[in-house]
């Protein structure tokens, strides 16, 4: 069951209304934590300053330095969405203010995540010319081992990244909004965030040093399509400085300013790049992009970014549309193995879900664990086989429960268990021995039933309250639409009740309705959600537009209905 409340609505919301904010957009804004209309301006003028970043300048005359002698950097990259594009806007600005660079990502499956000291030989092996410098994105934080190692063999490392600290962060050059002493007020910058700021360092240093005298001053716009595309599918929190950037990053897709493999993503995938919005990002382009990174290598989605040849992109983009979809089809299928093997509902006695399959694949785990999540309102595990004798997990998590802070309770009570971790609070992986798994299942259920109670147990559904009639409109549907929304930042659901007038199923699984409320009619969808709904609901919903063969009207998109 799930239990549906309304956000509380601060003070802040008459502020707002003073501002010339309507009393809706006040009132969700307000629920959201805004506290002055300021606060949601996109221009780029309103980005926190780069120099709040620490060693941000250090690290642009060191780069600098590199750019002038011509020695060679090597971009280490991370095998997810987040990571390609913090790689191409390393690579892609890099070389547009002179630099001499390659990349290498890891194959998740032969090396694992991050500079470990693996991934260090191998780039001394392929990369061509011989990296001088290598430079981290999206990872390196916890890469003790491979700077170590690096600085043995006379290698210089510098890192960029975003996750949090372990207890040891390597020797070297950090900029990390996220490490100990940074004063960065937005503590949400994606990966590919942090390396945009890296580079307008770096602009700023080279401007210092009359480099731009002989060469063309980049514009950094140019790669914000890039930035909005790593942050918005990372699902980092959309702060105020977040939202600008995706904003901006937006508006330049919307009017085709933006990388060819991005246009191609959106062609292939049947988007509108005209009205790309965070969704397409987060639900289209991520996952297509990540699909490379979870079943072959992410440098085929890398290079897509890359390219500026259209014929190139589209023969990359579809190439990730196929690996999408094999991976649509290994999830279904991991998912209803995973569902076969659980009842239908968690007995109360039962605070965590913790699975292995020896014929399941790493790449996909952590989409499995998600939608387990989903399902039972638990923090859930899922593991692979992985090298030999080895399995790894991933795991996502419950507001209230600290997935990674949950691991590491497990790790210092059973030293002997796990060999590997990582991750933040709403996501975590392992690495254990395969024979250790019935083990940490035991272990991860001790830690989810000391820190958890019922209240955590038991789904919520924040909606921002009842809509008047009024407020249904076209108008206010597509002024919702425009707006940033995404993790940290809910788009708004709304709940009241109706009456069902018309109901029918649509393509096998979708429920098609007509609602009656306030005396008047609304269109409605229900999907992945074939049962017959009662007489009367309860109804949690978004207010969109949809546009059907050249007509757009209000819709109501429900997520959530409960008899009256």
């Amino acid at each position: 069951m799930a239990e549906i409340e309304v956000r509380p609505v601060p003070e802040s919301v008459t502020r707002l209304q003073q501002q010339g904010i309507s009393p809706l957009l006040a009132r969700i804004f307000a629920a959201r934590g805004v506290q002055d209309g300021a606060e949601l301006e996109t221009r780029l003028n309103r980005l926190v300053p780069f120099q709040q970043l620490r060693n941000i300048e250090a690290m642009a005359r060191r780069l600098a330095d590199a750019i002038a002698a011509q020695q060679t950097l090597t971009v280490i990259a991370d095998y997810d969405a987040d990571g390609a594009t913090a790689c191409a806007c390393a690579v892609r600005g890099l070389r547009a203010m002179g630099a001499q660079v390659n990349y290498l990502v890891p194959n998740r499956f032969e090396y694992g995540y991050g500079l470990t000291p693996e991934i260090v030989d191998l780039a001394l092996q392929v990369c061509q010319p011989t990296p001088q410098l290598l430079l981290t994105v999206d990872n390196g934080i916890a890469s003790v081992e491979g700077v170590e190692h690096a600085h043995r063999l006379g290698l210089e490392v510098l890192i960029t990244d975003h996750h949090l600290p372990g207890e040891q962060v390597p020797d070297t050059l950090i900029v990390n909004p996220n490490q100990t002493g940074c004063s960065f007020p937005s503590k949400h910058l994606a990966g590919v965030g942090v390396m945009f700021y890296v580079l307008m360092a770096l602009r700023a240093e080279l401007r210092q040093r009359g480099a731009f005298t002989t060469q063309a001053e980049p514009n950094l716009a140019q790669w914000l399509d890039l930035v909005a595309l790593g942050t918005v599918a990372d699902v980092v929190r959309l702060d105020a400085n977040n939202r600008i950037l995706v904003q901006q990053g937006l508006l330049r897709m919307r009017q085709g300013q933006c990388a060819e493999g991005i246009r191609a993503l959106f062609e292939v995938s049947g988007r509108q790049l005209g009205r790309a919005s965070a969704f397409d990002l987060g639900f289209t382009l991520g996952p297509r992009l990540n699909a490379a990174g979870r079943l072959d290598d992410m440098s085929v989605g890398i290079e897509c970014l890359l390219t500026d040849d259209r014929q190139r992109a589209q023969q990359l983009a579809q190439q990730l549309d196929e690996l999408n979809r094999e991976r649509r089809q290994i999830e279904g299928g991991m998912q209803q193995e995973a569902l076969a093997a659980l009842p239908d509902s968690l007995d109360d006695s039962r605070y965590s879900v913790a699975m292995f399959r020896d014929d399941w694949h790493q790449g996909v785990v952590g989409i499995v664990a998600a939608r387990l999540r989903e399902r039972f309102h638990r923090p859930c595990f899922v593991f692979a086989p992985a090298d030999v004798d080895q399995i790894k997990g991933s795991g996502r998590s419950i507001p209230g429960f600290h997935l990674r802070d949950a691991v590491d309770w497990i790790a210092k009570r059973h030293p002997d268990l796990i060999q590997r971790f990582g991750g933040h609070a709403m996501a975590a992986g392992v690495a254990l021995r395969e024979q250790d798994f019935p083990r940490f299942a035991a272990a991860f259920e001790e830690v989810a039933q000391l820190w958890l109670d019922e209240h955590h147990l038991t789904r919520r559904i924040e909606t921002d309250g009842a809509l008047l009639a009024q407020e249904m409109t076209l108008q206010q549907a597509e002024e919702l639409d425009s707006l940033i929304w995404g993790q940290g930042f809910p788009p708004p659901l709304f709940s009241g009740e109706f009456t069902v007038l018309e109901q029918r199923v649509v393509a096998e699984k979708h429920r098609k309705l007509s609602l009656g409320y306030a005396g008047q009619t609304w269109d409605a969808i229900f999907f992945n959600h074939p049962d017959p709904l009662p007489n009367a609901i309860q109804a949690v919903y978004q207010l969109q537009v949809n546009e059907f063969r050249g007509q757009r009207r209000v819709q109501l998109l429900l997520q959530h209905a409960t008899p009256v």
